[in-house]
């Protein structure tokens, strides 16, 4: 072997830990890992990884434990943008300071924190994270943000971000406060005009300007999209989605400028939204938008939206519906073009991730795809269905013989399993309700996810709740659903790496993958079970760049 100088020596760096969780089933532990230009020279001992030449040993670690890099395969930039208005939702969450942020315990409490915001500024009042499914069935009303301002537009989204509700200005405004409106996304009150609940895009995007909120809003801007990097850094994430982008030209340029920034902490994959659209042009701009990508901006996948919310209940069910007899959903992407989205992308190489919510929206996404393969068959296309709550065991059957994956929403166990069980699907399907267990057992690949901003960014946390399937009142919710801490950890890490197309740089710690680490100062392994959610995440390793967490 020719000798390398030290001038011409590529800089080599050891990493020393505690314990390594590498993911890789040839060598799953090791005790240092060696890193060079951003990329995994290997794991093992000191003395196998020094063959490597000259190098640096870093002791930082040393007493920490490190995993691959977190993936959190469905979030949205806007987890970062939204804090710059009001909090509304029920549970406390830390904002991208680390900044404890009290809940609204009732729908009393949501007028008055917008009526806070509205005293101290003018133009639209807008806040974030309601869900009036914990209220006792209350209703947030046009009369109800009318008291936080009569004169000014005032919003609040929904945590499930399928629901606006808007004062009587905004829908003055928008042309919809007004008799003779005959549309389930506009619900109607006693005297035959809407009520300010407005449900899905076809409702909600005419109001958004009247709110100071473009389409784009959900792309985020340059300062979201830093603070969302702040969040994957607190959660051990290094790969994060954003599902459901515009990305029209500016949008596109902020998030290039961004990520191409050297000190930008997390790999960004945003998916191009099928919306104000056909699928033909969506399939087009996707390629287009492929040969743009970089190491920390990934583009060129797409987004179905087919179903709305279940807590919502804009999530279209099957037989028998809705628990507490609620009519059905509404159907956001007419199956047609769910199909002919999913034919053009096939022929193209182009994936297709799909939000099915409701079983019924489950069964139509399949039967297009079904149909989409005979026309366009494709090996290993990786189409994947996200969310897919309530999927059952043939459905999941079909899932892996269409060669589809899923990644589930473990979070609602904790989040609304409570509400699921006593109010929109009742306690038998609540229990089968993000189904990892079954889906794991029917060969199904498996990723599992925050939603953030809907529940906060926090992939040790959604761990937890597929693990432990806890309610937030305690309750277990599908005992023979739980799965093992091992299959939970590798859903954050290779599987979600599998979803995104992305297995063979990240998800593991190995020869030739990106050098992404999660830094945890306890390991999640040896801890119980239920105490997985409170390992301390110390920071990440990301291209071989370290970020402590604020």
């Amino acid at each position: 072997m020719p000798e390398i100088t030290p001038r011409t020596a590529p800089a080599t760096t050891i990493y020393r830990a505690r314990r390594i969780l590498t993911m890789a089933p040839a060598r799953p532990e090791a005790t240092h890992v060696a890193v060079r230009d951003g990329r995994i020279l290997g794991t093992g001992t000191l003395d196998e990884l020094a063959g490597w030449g000259p190098h640096t040993l870093d002791d930082r670690f040393a007493s920490k434990v490190l995993m691959p890099g977190l993936v959190e395969g469905h979030s949205h930039l806007m987890a970062g943008s939204l804090w710059r208005h009001t909090y509304c939702g029920l549970f406390e969450v830390c904002d991208p300071d680390a900044r404890l942020v009290r809940g609204a315990k009732s729908l009393a409490d949501v007028v008055a924190a917008l009526a806070k915001a509205a005293a101290s500024g003018d133009g639209p009042v807008l806040g974030w994270g309601l869900d009036p499914i914990y209220f006792d069935g209350a209703r947030c009303t046009r009369a109800d943000l009318d008291r936080v301002s009569p004169a000014r537009p005032v919003g609040v989204l929904h945590a499930s971000g399928h629901i606006v509700n808007v004062n009587s200005v905004v829908l003055e405004r928008a042309g919809f406060l007004r008799a003779g409106i005959d549309h389930p996304a506009f619900p109607l009150g006693a005297d035959g005009l809407p009520t300010g609940e407005l449900r899905g895009p076809e409702a909600m995007l005419p109001v958004f300007a009247h709110l100071g909120l473009e389409r784009g809003f959900l792309t985020c801007d340059e300062a979201g999209t830093r603070a969302f990097g702040k969040l994957c850094v607190r959660a051990g994430v290094t790969t994060a989605t954003d599902l459901a982008a515009a990305l029209t030209e500016p949008e596109l340029e902020v998030m290039l400028g961004v990520t191409g920034q050297a000190d930008y902490p997390v790999r960004v994959v945003p998916m191009l939204r099928l919306l104000g659209m056909t699928p033909a042009e969506a399939v087009a701009r996707a390629l287009a938008l492929s040969e743009r990508s970089t190491d920390r901006l990934r583009l060129g996948c797409i987004k179905v939206v087919a179903d709305g919310s279940i807590q919502g209940f804009s999530a279209r069910l099957r037989w028998p519906g809705y628990y507490n007899g609620a009519p059905n959903g509404l159907w956001y992407t007419p199956p047609q073009t769910v199909e002919e989205a999913y034919r053009l992308a096939l022929h193209s190489g182009v994936q297709v991730h799909t939000h099915t919510n409701g079983d019924e929206a489950t069964d139509m996404a399949l039967d297009c795809m079904a149909r989409a393969l005979l026309r366009s068959p494709r090996a290993d296309h990786r189409f994947m269905l996200q969310h897919v709550q309530l999927a059952g065991a043939a459905q999941f059957r079909r899932i892996k013989a269409l060669g589809m994956g899923v990644n589930l929403f473990a979070n609602h166990h904790y989040y609304w399993g409570d509400q699921h069980r006593a109010i929109t699907v009742g306690p038998e399907r609540a229990e089968r309700m993000n189904a990892c267990a079954t889906a794991l057992r029917e060969g199904v690949p498996l990723a599992i996810h925050s939603d953030a901003p809907i529940t906060p960014l926090a992939p040790l946390v959604t761990a937890w709740c597929a693990v432990n399937r806890r309610t937030a009142s305690g309750h277990l919710l599908g005992a023979n659903e739980r799965i093992a801490v091992a299959d939970a950890l590798r859903a954050i890490t290779l599987g979600a790496a599998w979803s995104l197309g992305l297995d063979d740089e990240i998800g593991s710690i190995e020869c030739g993958k990106r050098a992404d680490f999660c830094v945890l100062d306890d390991d999640p392994t040896a801890v119980p079970p239920e105490a997985l959610k409170d390992v301390p995440v110390w920071g990440t390793v990301q291209g071989g760049r370290v970020f402590a967490a604020g």
